[in-house]
């Protein structure tokens, strides 16, 4: 598919959430899953195959939780290949985002990543979330398919602000997780999410700390 035409998908779907990328945003976003697709060859970050496959399951996937980060620091749990952190640090600049991840060669891509795109707000680190300590607490936690909700709070709740807020992305509703809602926590809201050009389901579980 013709880079053009990638382009304008990239920004008519951006759209439907109601985001307006600029050209040169949504240009380096593509510029990001070209890396992903070279990189995969050897790493094997992800399953997904072709630049419009990651277009839709990476990209706009991702862009579907921006509307609904808390503050302006953001913990992307579980980055993998940088989903979602680095569409969310490309669409938003203004925010800062620390992309966490287990495994080194991931690491290794992520940091490629920040250096060819500039990306001045991203700062990859390898450690386990339960390992993981920061001196100053985060406004939004986020994961995409990382672990159960429970286990995702119980690991990494800690690391949350008062008054912040933890993202799962999930596919399908989550159904008994949703019950299992460590002491200390609730759940907020759960948002039933469009995908455009995906067909299947997409929630995010939007989880607060008690009063």
């Amino acid at each position: 598919m013709a880079r053009s035409d990638l382009l304008s998908s990239l920004q008519s779907g951006a759209e439907t959430f109601g985001l307006s990328l600029s050209a040169e945003t949504s240009m380096r976003m593509l510029d990001y899953i070209d890396l992903v697709s070279k990189w995969n060859r050897v790493y094997n970050l992800t399953a997904v195959r072709g630049r419009r496959n990651m277009l839709t399951r990476h990209l706009l996937d991702s862009l579907t939780v921006l509307p609904h980060l808390c503050g302006v620091r953001i913990l992307d749990i579980g980055t993998g290949a940088g989903l979602p952190g680095i569409p969310l640090a490309l669409a938003a600049p203004q925010l800062q985002l620390v992309l966490l991840d287990s495994n080194a060669k991931r690491i290794r891509f992520l940091r490629q990543c920040v250096a060819d795109l500039g990306l001045d707000n991203v700062t990859p680190v390898q450690s386990r979330v339960e390992e993981y300590r920061s001196q100053e607490k985060f406004d939004t936690l986020v994961s995409r398919a990382y672990t159960t909700l429970g286990a995702m709070i119980e690991s990494s709740g800690q690391l949350l602000s008062d008054d912040g807020c933890i993202i799962a992305m999930k596919g399908r509703w989550p159904g008994d997780e949703t019950t299992t809602i460590p002491e200390g926590f609730h759940i907020d809201r759960v948002i039933d999410t469009r995908v455009p050009e995906l067909n299947e389901q997409r929630h995010l579980v939007l989880c607060r700390r008690d009063n």
